[in-house]
């Protein structure tokens, strides 16, 4: 899709484009009535009276964007998005480039603002997270031609360029870890279940579980808050033939759930392991500190722009995976007590 251009403009409006330019900017030189139809067909066509000078110099917007589909409240907590925003600042900063950060409230909204963005020359292109299963925002930037980079995957991408972990080898990882400790039974605290990640690991759980033939294998979804995780992680171990062992989809779902255990009177990790997904330096400072799986999280998000700096350098699409989250073991895991529940 073409973006408008203030030519575009005159011509539908059977202007000059310097009469345009007057009328975008409220500068005396066209009557009002011809002001208002400029703007009528400037609004129409999708222009926006702040792209113009852009417009007719051809001049980049130096900046790239980055609309977020969650609560600012969850934002400001949870280590994963602060880290990963670090390291994209870090690889813009070098190229002088800056980062557009926008919440959005949903899909609908994520949309609105890439092809506001686009229209306005306000970036050069955006970083895409949170993928989904058949994600309306894909064909969308296909045809707005919005250079992006998704960070997800793998698959359900489109053309579009994207970075991506398996989600799922780390988490096989995991419960064949806890298996080896003697846990039979399994729960794991998810995140979203619309989002693909969520999807793929949920996957992988199940089918390794059934592969080991483990007696219980539950998944129980969530937000990734800490009020959430906490509710979770009570249903779960109110239930009869409770867990030995517990996967959080991130690291604060599995401070929660650690807080929850020792109010419920259980031991970790006598009672109960575990493990937190996106190791960070909360996970160290817990008594007992977590187990977790981690990787370079700030990596991973310069290697998302540099990916998306060589897009909208006219470099061709390109799909690259990252490094896998690594175990790492610390004091909430154990193999579990004789004692049968």
């Amino acid at each position: 899709m073409k973006r408008p251009t203030i030519a575009d403009v005159a011509r539908r409006a059977g202007v000059s484009k310097g009469a345009v330019s007057y009328a975008l900017n409220g500068q005396p030189g066209v009557s009002d009535a011809t002001r208002r139809r400029i703007l009528a067909i400037a609004a129409e066509i999708g222009f926006r009276p702040s792209s113009a000078a852009r417009a007719l110099s051809g001049a980049t917007a130096k900046a790239v964007g980055l609309a977020l589909c969650r609560p600012a409240r969850i934002l400001g907590i949870e280590p994963f998005f602060m880290e990963l925003i670090s390291g994209v600042e870090a690889e813009l900063s070098a190229r002088s480039y800056a980062l557009t950060l926008q919440v959005v409230s949903d899909q609908e909204a994520e949309i609105a603002v890439y092809r506001r963005w686009w229209a306005e020359r306000r970036v050069d292109g955006v970083l895409v997270c949170d993928l989904r299963t058949d994600d309306r925002r894909v064909p969308v930037l296909e045809e707005l031609q919005l250079p992006a980079v998704v960070i997800g995957g793998p698959g359900h991408t489109g053309g579009l360029a994207s970075v991506w972990a398996d989600d799922a080898a780390a988490l096989v990882e995991t419960v064949e870890y806890l298996v080896a400790l003697g846990h039979r039974r399994i729960a794991r605290v998810g995140g979203l279940p619309s989002l693909l990640h969520t999807e793929i690991r949920t996957e992988a759980f199940t089918g390794v579980c059934r592969r080991l033939g483990l007696d219980e294998a539950t998944t129980v979804w969530s937000d990734y808050t800490g009020e959430e995780g906490a509710r979770a992680t009570r249903r779960l171990l109110s239930s009869a033939g409770r867990p030995t062992a517990v996967i959080y989809d991130n690291d604060v779902m599995a401070i929660a759930g650690l807080s929850v255990a020792q109010e419920m009177g259980l031991t970790v990790p006598a009672d109960l392991s575990i493990v937190a997904w996106d190791d960070s330096p909360l996970c160290r400072l817990v008594h007992p500190p977590l187990t977790a799986l981690g990787r370079d999280i700030p990596a991973y998000g310069a290697h998302a722009a540099r990916q998306l700096l060589a897009v909208i350098a006219g470099e061709p699409a390109a799909v690259v995976q990252d490094e896998t989250a690594h175990l790492t073991p610390r004091g909430s895991t154990a193999p579990p007590r004789t004692t049968s529940y």
